[in-house]
């Protein structure tokens, strides 16, 4: 694990390959790098935190470890003194420009932050909505600062005492 003071995303921002822009393309995947996030998890617990088939679960984790997004850490006896392999996120994710590729048939991050609110509840969402009214410069402005905060903490010191949040965004024109 990394320890505290250690950044948790570094590099710079760059187009996705196809291969990385497929392997974010589900949901599935999105949120196994969630919960792999601050704690390495096996297959096995992944599956179950998904309420998935660890086959297929393996299937996504096999993807997101020949993308990178994924690392595998050293293997460890389990309770039965099976071989476990543990996966930890690398934060790669953060780092890729998804903008002009095909937007899949259902958007996966918001497909992953419904499956996740449907996890916790929605008694424990804190949600907010805005009507803005923007031209382009402006828009450009907003969306520069917004995700400039997104990326200040993205790149912040873990602390691994903290509670974990996830956060969704989610910005369209109106019809």
């Amino acid at each position: 694990m990394a320890g505290a003071g250690a950044r948790r995303f570094a590099g710079e921002r760059r187009p996705a390959t196809d291969a990385e822009a497929r392997a974010l393309a589900s949901a599935v995947r999105l949120r196994i790098l969630r919960l792999c996030l601050d704690e390495a998890l096996t297959n096995k617990e992944l599956a179950a935190r998904l309420g998935r088939n660890p086959a297929t679960v393996l299937h996504h984790v096999r993807t997101l470890v020949d993308t990178g997004f994924l690392v595998a850490e050293s293997a460890r006896r389990g309770a039965r003194g099976a071989r476990e392999v543990p996966y930890r996120a690398t934060g790669k994710s953060w780092l890729m420009d998804l903008e002009g590729r095909p937007a899949p048939a259902r958007d996966p991050l918001l497909a992953a932050f419904l499956a996740e609110v449907a996890a916790v509840g929605e008694k424990r969402l804190s949600s907010s909505r805005l009507g803005l009214r923007l031209g382009p410069p402006e828009l450009a402005e907003f969306r520069e600062r917004l995700y400039g905060l997104l990326d200040e903490y993205a790149t912040r010191p873990a602390d691994p005492d903290a509670e974990r949040w996830s956060l969704y965004l989610g910005m369209h024109p109106e019809a």
